[in-house]
C-alpha cells in the first residue's frame, strides 16, 4: 500500500473514531476542509507541517498518521 493510501485510511480512521467531521478537523488543525476531504480522498499529499498539525489536533503521536497496521486510539 502506497504511503499515501495509509495516511489517508489512517487520517479518516482517526478522524471517525474521534466523532469529528472534516470540518471539525480542519477547523482544529487550522486548515480548510476542502483539503482534509482530498487528504481522505488521497487527491494531494500533506506536508510534515500538515501532518503535525493534523497529529496535534487528533491528540495521536504524528507516527500514528502514517503506520501501516490500523492506528488504535489510546
Amino acid at each position: 500500500m502506497r504511503l499515501r493510501s495509509v495516511f489517508a485510511r489512517n487520517l479518516r480512521l482517526l478522524r471517525q473514531a474521534t466523532s469529528l467531521s472534516q470540518e471539525q478537523l480542519a477547523d482544529l488543525a487550522g486548515l480548510d476542509r476542502n483539503y482534509v476531504g482530498k487528504l481522505e480522498r488521497e487527491e494531494n499529499s500533506p506536508t510534515v507541517d500538515t501532518m503535525e498539525v493534523l497529529a496535534l489536533a487528533l491528540q495521536v503521536d504524528v507516527e500514528i498518521l502514517i503506520r501501516r497496521s490500523i492506528p488504535r486510539r489510546a
